[in-house]
């Protein structure tokens, strides 16, 4: 399915009494990797809820698996898992300035319209921007 990658660098406000990346920073680095992996489909966040389409977090799972301290430069690897129908699911995986993998994550996220606030099937022209 289709990638993209992004590049974030951890800012001092983002780390801890202990130097390392808190934890409720995962999300942000992970929405700043999803606008991206959008936006380099041509696809425009803005855009979608201009039009009444809006994209919730419905489910996000992350697991850290080595710690990140400030001003390290890091890559998200930003995957879609399937193709999107009512849902769109991603698959993350964050590496160091080292290329050590230090966080995988997924996340899925609903259409849904934002008069109705119901699940909507995803629109037709972002299936097309999908296809390989």
């Amino acid at each position: 399915m289709k990638s993209h990658e992004t590049f974030v660098k951890v800012r001092y406000a983002e780390t801890d009494q202990m130097g390392v990346v808190h934890h409720g920073n995962y999300p942000q680095y992970l929405e700043i990797a999803r606008i991206d992996w959008l936006e380099s489909l041509g696809i425009s966040y803005k855009s979608m809820e201009e039009e009444g389409i809006m994209l919730p977090v419905f489910e996000l799972k992350l697991k850290y698996h080595k710690p990140v301290t400030f001003h390290e430069n890091l890559k998200v690897e930003t995957r879609l898992k399937e193709m999107p129908n009512v849902k769109i699911i991603f698959d993350y995986s964050v590496f160091n300035s080292n290329g050590e993998l230090v966080t995988s994550a997924t996340s899925v996220l609903v259409f849904m319209d934002a008069k109705t606030r119901k699940p909507i099937r995803c629109p037709e022209y972002i299936l097309e921007k999908l296809k390989d």
